[in-house]
């Protein structure tokens, strides 16, 4: 598998039951003794049944449980031991704590990286330039992301629509075309309020885009291109303001592909938009 284990982990960790976080959170903790142990000494640690051990690996795409552990091992120690964020300490100073905030954000880019693929970006790709219109969509803190994208794609040459009130959002996505496209952004991928959207632009044919931290989440099911964004959790900072970060690099690729796409057409709707905001800027 192409992917280290921890962020295949990271990538279906908001799904797993508590039993599976449970296994997940020691693999994470204690790579090492997990590939020195059987699954029946993993499996009296834990008080989990062997059978849902091996469940769990074959959710992660192996065989069963030797065929995770061989890959475990052969990972070697420093991918398989996982540094889930810098810790942070009173005593650290504060440019010490600010490098440790940069260092938790390059991790989050870096991680995401890895899972861009190139089938995804050319399915949005494709959707994006046969789309008459896009709208972006997202709720709470993925309001923010949408916002930021909408204000991006203003300058290509494609029609963009994006309210910031949710039920204006789910009125869009109702009157959307087939021939337009929905970019819909949720960290967890299981906002009701999201789904809603998601759903409704579904019903209507429209192709959906969708950005979130877990592949197996409802919304992620409901996408046509997904993208996932993978975040550490730090003592004040939630996941999902580090997948910000990530998502909002995602969308940025997208625009710069498209933009690419569209040189020609590019160019000129640039133009005009610097040349009008160039009016208001005092010399």
């Amino acid at each position: 598998m192409s992917d280290s284990i921890r962020l295949s982990i990271k990538s279906i960790y908001t799904n797993l039951s508590e039993k599976e976080k449970k296994i997940a959170d020691f693999i994470l903790e204690h790579p090492v003794d997990v590939g020195s142990n059987s699954i029946s000494e993993l499996s009296e640690t834990l008080a989990i049944a062997p059978s849902t051990i091996f469940q769990f690996t074959r959710k992660l795409g192996y065989q069963g449980f030797k065929d995770f552990k061989l890959a475990l091992l052969t990972q070697g120690r420093s991918e398989a031991e996982v540094v889930i964020h810098e810790n942070i300490y009173d005593s650290d100073s504060l440019l010490v704590k600010a490098q440790k905030v940069f260092d938790t954000n390059i991790a989050t880019l870096l991680d995401t990286r890895k899972f861009l693929d190139q089938e995804s970006l050319a399915q949005a790709l494709s959707y994006l330039k046969a789309a008459e219109a896009v709208y972006f969509f997202g709720v709470g803190g993925s309001e923010i992301v949408a916002t930021d994208a909408y204000h991006k794609f203003l300058r290509a040459p494609i029609r963009v629509h994006h309210s910031t009130d949710y039920h204006i959002q789910l009125m869009e996505a109702s009157l959307m075309k087939p021939n337009e496209c929905a970019v819909l952004i949720s960290h967890t991928g299981r906002s009701k309020e999201t789904i809603e959207i998601a759903q409704a632009a579904k019903e209507v044919g429209a192709k959906l885009i969708v950005l979130t931290s877990s592949k197996q989440s409802p919304l992620a099911l409901l996408g046509d291109a997904v993208f996932v964004s993978i975040a550490e959790e730090t003592e004040f900072r939630s996941e999902a303001l580090s997948s910000r970060i990530a998502q909002l690099s995602i969308l940025d690729s997208l625009y710069v592909i498209f933009m690419f796409e569209r040189q020609n057409a590019s160019k000129q709707s640039i133009h005009k938009v610097r040349e009008r905001i160039a009016k208001l800027k005092t010399t």
